[in-house]
């Protein structure tokens, strides 16, 4: 083993160096600052279930041997108190007496513990005079030197330390900890959600020769076994489908997505997406999926009813529907339809104060109006629907007004937490669409999908009608935990220090 003394940066803080002079003695004393393995016998939860009934001043006459990160410690004399914690946030009493380890075991633990180490001690489980569940040490070993201060357990992290170093926020902060598990949980409850229906989970590439299923600026890289150039997926979809085409009738993946966008409090390039596609199935039957997704994940969280800072959102009974183009003339107070021209649509922008782009078009226009000036306001659930075709290139024709598609976007709290669509089957009109599509990148749009072949060879084998939806996971726990992205998010991307 590499037993160095030597500092690992040039800054090491004067405290740092402590730690590193300890670590120093310990291999000097032929004690192990990182042992491979330690002989615990219990969790300090174990302990906890298993004595917590201990009246003050009990003794057990059982020998435990646990370890975890000392988060409070205080030398007196001939006792010495400590505080365990493990991964879990759950705490337990550590008593170091004179009398048990003897002179040199007391010592060392005076020199050389520190706040934040992790030590397995051992010895009877017994309650203190003061009634608090303890382990009262006839031994303890170090398990892991922490060389760097922990924060203290109330001081209080700035958020650029919380999101930055998020192994410190874990440590400090049972919010941080409670975060975690909640988005296990709720991506669970999706996950069984789906399963009662009869989906299947599948794993499609991440790498992609060709971008698509979105519209979105990809991340592009180099794949050097081909000398190809390739980029981060944006979407699941195009592979799903193709899942589907093959004979995976309900089909769905939870994965990681990657677009070379903004990033602010509701928008993050790295994220995770859950698709989920169901032949013979439409838009309607996937509002209901979506609808059972969200409510069983309100009732895993404890209600369907939820305090935000938008106002409390009900999650029970019926959810609203929006037709998009007379939600918005409601919004404006005149008609807006299909055929409204991006000329007046312009100055209802600007009569809004609304800024927009002259190259958009009418259906662009009416997309950032609506986003705008209605999209904020739906706080309970509504399903916005009846959008025009450049919205979903994905999306098939409406069945009873072909200037629309089949898509709608659900809103709950003012922000858009998924979509869905009765997806387009025909191989030709997929063609075309995706030929405007790869017109619009040619001309510079970073955002547009390009002409993907396989995709379309796909189809023309004859795919079965389908509905189809998005759901973003961090969105999903944004809206039953209040937080913003980056606190849902275990890792996020963070500009460099």
């Amino acid at each position: 083993m590499e037993k160095s003394t030597q500092p690992m940066a040039s800054d090491v803080s004067e405290q740092m160096q402590i730690r590193l002079d300890k670590r120093a003695r310990l291999l000097e004393r032929g004690a192990e600052p990182y042992p491979v393995v330690l002989e615990r016998t219990h969790t300090l939860g174990e302990v906890r279930e298993k004595y917590g009934h201990l009246e003050a001043g009990d003794g057990t006459g059982t020998v435990a041997a646990v370890a975890g990160r000392v988060v409070f410690v205080r030398n007196t004399g001939k006792l010495c108190f400590a505080t365990l914690q493990e991964g879990d946030g759950t705490r337990l009493q550590a008593m170091i007496s004179l009398a048990n380890v003897g002179e040199q075991a007391l010592a060392d633990w005076k020199e050389l513990v520190d706040l934040g180490d992790h030590v397995l001690v051992r010895g009877e489980v017994i309650s203190s005079k003061r009634g608090e569940l303890s382990i009262m040490a006839d031994s303890w070993q170090m398990a892991s030197k922490s060389l760097r201060p922990m924060p203290t357990l109330h001081k209080e992290l700035s958020e650029e330390t919380r999101v930055r170093q998020r192994y410190v926020d874990l440590m400090v902060r049972e919010e941080a900890r409670e975060m975690v598990r909640t988005r296990a949980a709720i991506t669970r409850a999706v996950r069984d959600t789906l399963h009662n229906h009869g989906y299947v989970e599948v794993e499609t590439p991440m790498l992609q020769l060709i971008h698509g299923g979105a519209t979105a600026r990809p991340f592009e890289t180099h794949l050097n076994a081909f000398d190809q150039k390739m980029t981060m997926r944006i979407a699941l979809e195009l592979y799903l489908k193709r899942a589907v085409v093959g004979g995976i009738d309900r089909v769905y993946e939870i994965g990681r997505i990657f677009r070379n966008e903004g990033v602010d409090s509701t928008h993050s390039p790295e994220f995770t997406m859950l698709e989920c596609y169901e032949a013979y199935g439409d838009q309607f039957v996937m509002a209901e999926r979506m609808q059972e997704i969200i409510v069983n994940c309100a009732d895993l969280m404890g209600s369907r009813v939820i305090e935000t800072a938008a106002g409390e959102i009900n999650l029970d009974g019926e959810w609203q529907w929006l037709s998009l183009y007379p939600g918005l003339s409601e919004a404006v107070g005149e008609e807006i339809t299909p055929e409204t021209s991006a000329d007046v649509l312009r100055k209802i922008a600007e009569k809004l104060e609304i800024s927009v782009d002259d190259a958009w078009d009418a259906e662009k226009l009416v997309l950032e109006l609506f986003g705008e000036i209605v999209e904020p306001n739906l706080i309970q659930p509504t399903f916005v629907y009846d959008y025009p075709p450049s919205a979903q290139p994905l999306a098939r024709q409406h069945r009873e007004d072909p200037r629309l598609i089949e898509a709608w976007d659900l809103i709950i709290g003012g922000m858009e937490r998924g979509t869905a669509f009765s997806e387009l089957i025909d191989p030709v009109i997929q063609r075309e669409r995706l030929t405007q599509q790869s017109r619009r990148a040619a001309a510079g749009d970073e955002e547009a999908m390009q002409l993907d072949e396989d995709f379309l060879r796909a189809l023309e084998y004859g795919a079965p009608p389908m509905g189809g939806i998005g759901l973003g996971i961090d969105r999903l726990v944004m809206l039953f935990t209040n937080a913003g992205i980056r606190e849902t998010i275990l890792f996020p991307l963070m500009k460099p220090e």
